[in-house]
């Protein structure tokens, strides 16, 4: 006579985990039946791997489709999750372990017609049971039911309660037809359990949400089944494990059936004994990292309060609110910042996990991998700072591997501003996430290494770009990555677009990129003699096209004129050849004078002159600029426009603040409403202590002038301390300089 026992879970939950790992032991099933794509049953024996750590996930995707049109699904498993307990106990009982939920293929197919919407029961009913039993939040009522019972070997396991719950639930909605999805995936689920009992096992669990088990014992007639299932439309899947994270594992993540506190879960899981007190331990040493002071006192008062907090509350034990609690009143002392701390490190504990070598995978991802080792960059789940030397090879091998995983789209490193001025230097933020090993699997399409599927993609957006930003952006990345094969492509579209590009604003865009790839260039060794020929006649049509582009603009046109302006500007600047800088600054030089100009191009290139040198009557153009006859909206234009590159000027240059000073105070009330903002905007830019210094600067403005001193200096009494002073500076005058010093 066939058995078959249903255990209905919360999936990722550690009381359930528990009670699944008991009940099959108990049980002593021949097959398990696990909730789950059929298409990973290959896939099963991994598990046992020493290399699979959880937490890992079934990954589903369909070759063969570019990112526009991805198709994948992820099913992850933490160590605490009782899918992952059934599995590892199938494999140490040396019995079929197999998954019977829906076929992927037809998962990843969308849905040919409109799903009715789901009723609330359906989408929540652990929620229904949590209201119905009083609590308003679900996942304390289920720890208080599940997850902090049972953990004594004598008692009771939860799953007869919960078949009667969920057929209690199911019930109700008896007159209610279920989602057209929930329909096929049960029975399926059903279908697999009759094929597996046919098969002649005797003795069957299923390992499935606790929503479904009444759905599988129920006489459905396998008929019925096969209508349901009939004509599916099908999709072709590849499966495989990929490392998974606890931070993906949070609802906070957007994962349907993810929990709130993966790490907490996690804790409650594997504490042998104890985990109130090992919890708090854990969370002192977390805190004494960071030098906050905790001695155990803190620690043994902390678990005296959560267990008082428990008590009060009426729960069996105390959950992650009292510890949370208990924790920022005693350990943190009030403070909110530690807490969040913990909560970070301890509470969603994150941890990425990792597969065996023989999982399948991808060329390109195996030889990411490699490079991975050779390079020692091992992915992590936690924000990871490293700061490049590119003077070290190593550095630079680093560097490159980033940038050419970045043009795959795969964003493991997100390049940041580097702490050193110098080119040779960069900073990288490291976090790795599950979903690269999709777009790991979809780039696999351009290469089966990744400098060789990098040159496809950068050749291919060379082709298909349109606009000469595109293809500046395309050649600098290039030679970020050193991707030396496909430069000649890029260089050759880039040529050929820049030479019949008239528009200047288009020139202005694409200038500075290529500049700053120059740069890099000679830092990283890459041939830049292509590049150089384009930056050089890409520098001389800016300065021939500039000047009749800039007149008649408005306000908005004017801004984003500005901002080339100073990116031009600033790119020049690196350039180790003077005459492009000599000739821009010509240009601006014989523009400034331009009729027609808009007030804030007017002025910066005011700014930009008198910072170079170029300009001596700088006082007299701002007196123009602010007097009486300008109108005030041109004259707050011109001085954001002048003042935009920092306010260095106005606190050395007491001329200057002057006339600004004088030109604000003597606007009319409404005229002083209407430029508010834009000086707001200007002088908010600016640095606090910048900011200090001029509020300083401008109350002294109208105080009198400090009276002079008298001439008390007395040469004869100061020249033997100053010839001292050179003294101790390791200069030692002769007799005569002495002579003349004295008289």
């Amino acid at each position: 006579m066939s058995q078959v026992e249903v255990y209905g879970i919360r999936h990722h939950g550690p009381g359930s985990a528990r009670a699944v790992r008991r009940a099959l032991a108990e049980f002593r099933p021949d097959a398990v039946l696990i909730e789950g794509p059929p298409e990973a049953d290959p896939l099963v024996e991994l598990a046992a791997d020493p290399g699979m750590v959880p937490p890992v996930a079934l990954l589903a995707y369909s070759p063969g489709l570019d990112q526009a049109g991805r198709r994948a699904a992820f099913w992850p498993f933490a160590e605490f999750s009782p899918e992952w307990q059934a599995i590892r106990h199938a494999l140490a009982a040396g019995i079929p372990a197999r998954f019977c939920d829906l076929p992927a293929a037809h998962q990843l197919i969308p849905a040919a017609e409109e799903e009715p919407p789901e009723e609330g029961v359906r989408l929540d009913p652990l929620g229904r049971l949590a209201r119905a039993a009083g609590y308003d939040d679900t996942e304390r009522w289920w720890d208080d039911v599940v997850e902090h019972r049972g953990a004594a070997p004598d008692d009771p396991t939860p799953f007869t309660a919960i078949a009667e719950a969920m057929t209690e639930l199911r019930d109700q909605l008896a007159g209610e037809s279920p989602s057209r999805r929930e329909e096929q995936r049960e029975a399926h689920m059903r279908r697999t359990l009759r094929r597996t009992l046919k098969e002649g096992h005797e003795r069957v669990a299923v390992v499935c949400g606790a929503w479904h088990v009444p759905a599988l014992l129920a006489k459905v007639p396998a008929t019925q089944d096969d209508q349901t299932l009939r004509g599916l439309p099908k999709a072709k899947v590849a499966m495989t494990w990929v490392p998974w994270t606890h931070g993906r594992l949070a609802d906070r993540s957007g994962y349907g059936a993810g929990v709130r506190s993966p790490g907490w879960y996690h804790h409650l899981f594997t504490a042998p004994d104890r985990p109130i007190e090992r919890w708090l331990t854990s969370a002192a040493r977390v805190l004494r990292e960071e030098d906050l002071h905790v001695s155990s006192a803190h620690v043994i008062e902390a678990v005296r309060l959560a267990g008082a907090l428990a008590a009060l509350r009426g729960r069996p034990l105390a959950g992650l609110d009292e510890v949370t609690e208990a924790t920022r009143a005693v350990l943190c002392e009030g403070a909110e910042l530690p807490v969040e701390l913990i909560q970070r490190r301890l509470v969603v504990g994150e941890r990425l996990g990792s597969v065996p070598e023989k999982t399948p995978m991808v060329p390109l991802q195996r030889d990411l991998q490699a490079e991975q080792r050779r390079l020692r960059l091992k992915p992590s789940a936690l924000d990871k700072e490293h700061d490049l030397d590119l003077r070290r090879p190593i550095d630079l091998d680093r560097s490159r591997l980033l940038h050419r995983l970045r043009l795959l789209d795969v964003d493991w490193g997100t390049p940041a501003e580097s702490r050193s001025k110098g080119t040779f230097r960069e900073t990288w933020t490291l976090v790795w996430r599950p979903e690269f090993d999709v777009e790991l699997i979809e780039a696999g399409a351009w290469g089966t290494t990744v400098h060789a599927a990098a040159s496809a993609r950068a050749e291919a957006m060379a082709t298909e770009a349109t606009a000469l930003a595109d293809l500046t952006s395309v050649a600098e990345r290039c030679l970020l990555a050193d991707l030396g094969d496909a430069l000649p492509t890029v260089m050759g579209a880039l040529s050929d677009r820049a030479a019949v590009d008239t528009d200047v604003a288009h020139l202005m865009s694409a200038l500075p990129p290529l500049v700053r790839a120059l740069r890099y260039g000679d830092v990283r060794g890459t041939a830049t003699g292509p590049l150089q020929a384009v930056v050089d006649g890409l520098v001389v049509r800016v300065c021939v096209g500039l000047p009749p582009a800039a007149p008649g603009l408005d306000d908005d046109a004017a801004r984003e004129l500005l901002t080339r302006v100073d990116a031009v500007h600033s790119a020049l600047a690196l350039l180790a050849d003077p005459g492009h800088r000599d000739r821009w600054r010509a240009t601006l030089a014989a523009l400034v004078d331009r009729d027609g100009l808009h007030g804030l191009i007017e002025g910066r290139l005011t700014r930009l002159l008198h910072d170079a040198g170029r300009l001596d009557d700088v006082p007299a153009r701002m007196a123009r600029a602010v007097s009486v006859g300008s109108p005030p909206d041109r004259a707050a234009a011109w001085v954001e426009g002048f003042l935009s590159g920092g306010g260095l000027v106005l606190i050395h240059d007491d001329q200057l603040l002057r006339l600004v000073d004088a030109w604000i105070a003597a606007l009319p009330p409404a005229s002083f409403t209407d430029v508010l903002p834009l000086l707001r905007r200007t002088f908010s830019a600016y640095a606090a202590a910048e900011r200090r210094t001029l509020g300083d600067r401008v109350r002294r403005l109208d105080q009198p002038a400090p009276a002079a001193r008298p001439d008390s200096e007395d040469p004869a009494r100061a020249t033997p301390a100053a010839l001292t002073a050179l003294q101790i500076l390791g200069w030692a005058p002769d007799d005569r300089t002495t002579e003349r010093a004295r008289a």
